[in-house]
């Protein structure tokens, strides 16, 4: 396992199921699809076609905070339209970067145009620190002589 893996590795280990909502459902389906899937972000699509991203964050500044309602509120007044995704043979290291330096959590992953999958900074960390004990256990094994 490279700890400096591409993301269609991690898609073929996690799956590449992507939950996603139309910007025409309200904020309070949303949330309740977050809930009920116990994900952190949606992608919102129409006609098969990324137009955005809503998080649970989207849901807390920009619904809560400003007083409106979940259950009136559209998908489509609160989504991020301007989503920066990845293609299945970027690397790990390339995708922490773009979500440290942009503060998201969540990436959405295009094959051209299509949605190939969606991995989150929980992602990426698990898939270092697999590489990670890998590496160890097989230093150790060389160094020993014996499988740890």
């Amino acid at each position: 396992m490279n700890p400096n893996g591409t993301i269609s590795e991690i898609l073929s280990h996690k799956g590449n199921t992507v939950w996603s909502i139309s910007p025409d459902a309200t904020v309070f389906e949303a949330i309740q699809i977050m809930a009920d899937k116990n994900v952190g972000a949606l992608l919102v699509t129409e006609n098969d076609k990324l137009v955005g991203i809503i998080s649970e964050r989207d849901y807390t500044r920009k619904v809560v905070i400003k007083g409106k309602a979940s259950r009136t509120t559209a998908v489509r007044e609160i989504l991020s339209s301007h989503v920066i995704h990845v293609s299945p043979s970027s690397t790990v290291e390339e995708c922490l970067r773009l979500m440290t330096d942009h503060h998201f959590r969540h990436l959405p992953v295009l094959d051209g145009d299509r949605i190939a999958g969606i991995v989150s900074i929980g992602d990426l960390v698990n898939w270092i620190i697999s590489a990670q004990h890998t590496t160890i256990s097989q230093l150790q094994t060389y160094i020993t002589g014996v499988p740890a």
